[in-house]
């Protein structure tokens, strides 16, 4: 592993041996927030090695989160982990421990699902991603990021959810940098997808040493605006950036969620209740879920927390603009064509939960 993921590794096992992972227990939300949500420990999971890397909930299965385990390093890899929820949907904690579910060689923060349910993995620090097509145990394929003018490395990656602006773009970011970058995207024949381009956002360089990454629902208290969650890792808290019309961050609007942390690392929206859920990387090695958002809601198009007419006639001017809006590329296929249209009128009419 170069000097860098050496270090990182070796302040981890240091904060451990000398007992200064305690420090995660001080783990907080700061106001105004602390007065809208609520932060659970969720602790360790069994038979997942450390340090946790990124993390996210199967697409075809609610109860179960995917967690990179052996972060950073060769023999890393994606373990599936069993999940508790309450009456109302809320993650209580572990069923059980985690069972090794794919081979992921220096996983980092970022694990997310992307277009046709590819699953996309960050690596770090070879500056390279990887994606899973459903059923692989292994990498479809992996590019190297470098020669696209990515940072070393490529520690996280994530989608705009459908709605957001900067939708049917893939968002990247290195650690320690900080560097943002947007990447546009094409299937090429084999269930994967090629990287047409890459364009590096100077105004978007993210402070506080960025790891994963995520988009909470619009409507969540205290988030007035489209808006992402950032694990700072060298900072040890989660902050909040609103997003431009792009849907990149404004670096300006950067407010602390939660502090006391140590390698603040994944990040991921429950797409059942809208929880926040993150990894830490060290720190103990814990998963943490935070609730109090909004339930997700694509539909409502103006992210003012309520589904209305607003929503639709905004969308359908969105739509018909000349040429349409990124944001009317509903269904994230690359393509603004009626398909969207008639997606967005039938959720639309579906209503919200």
């Amino acid at each position: 592993m170069p000097a860098c993921g050496y270090l990182r590794a070796t302040l981890s096992a240091t904060l451990v041996a000398t007992g200064l992972a305690g420090v995660a227990s001080a783990q907080s939300l700061v106001a105004p927030f602390d007065q809208a949500y609520t932060l659970t420990n969720l602790g360790s999971i069994g038979d997942v090695p450390t340090p946790y890397g990124g993390l996210t909930i199967k697409f075809d299965d609610p109860m179960t989160l995917l967690i990179g385990g052996a972060a950073n390093g060769p023999s890393g890899a994606l373990y599936a982990v069993p999940l508790t929820r309450d009456a109302q949907g809320h993650i209580t904690g572990f069923a059980g421990p985690g069972v090794y579910f794919a081979s992921a060689e220096y996983n980092d923060g970022g694990v997310c699902y992307g277009p046709g349910n590819v699953l996309f993995c960050a690596r770090w620090p070879v500056n390279g991603l990887g994606q899973y097509r459903v059923g692989s145990a292994a990498p479809d394929r992996v590019d190297d990021l470098a020669i696209r003018g990515v940072e070393g490395a490529l520690a996280s990656i994530n989608f705009p959810p459908p709605g957001f602006p900067g939708g049917g773009l893939m968002k990247l970011c290195s650690w320690s940098g900080g560097q943002w970058s947007s990447a546009s995207i094409s299937p090429d024949g084999n269930g994967t997808f090629n990287i047409d381009s890459v364009t590096i956002i100077p105004d978007s360089r993210l402070p506080g040493g960025p790891e994963g990454f995520t988009y909470p629902a619009p409507g969540s208290p205290g988030f007035a605006n489209f808006s992402m969650l950032v694990s700072e890792y060298s900072a040890g808290q989660v902050t909040v950036f609103d997003l431009d019309s792009n849907g990149d961050p404004i670096v300006s609007s950067r407010r602390v969620f939660i502090t006391g942390l140590i390698g603040a690392e994944g990040a991921n929206i429950d797409p059942v209740t809208g929880d926040y859920l993150f990894s830490t990387f060290g720190g103990g090695n814990q998963v943490v879920v935070v609730t109090g958002f909004a339930r997700p809601c694509a539909p409502d198009f103006n992210a003012d927390g309520n589904l209305d007419p607003d929503d639709l006639s905004d969308y359908i001017a969105c739509y018909f603009e000349m040429p349409p809006c990124t944001r009317a590329d509903y269904n994230s296929d690359f393509n603004t064509d009626p398909d969207d249209l008639s997606d967005y009128i039938a959720d639309f009419f579906n209503g919200c939960a």
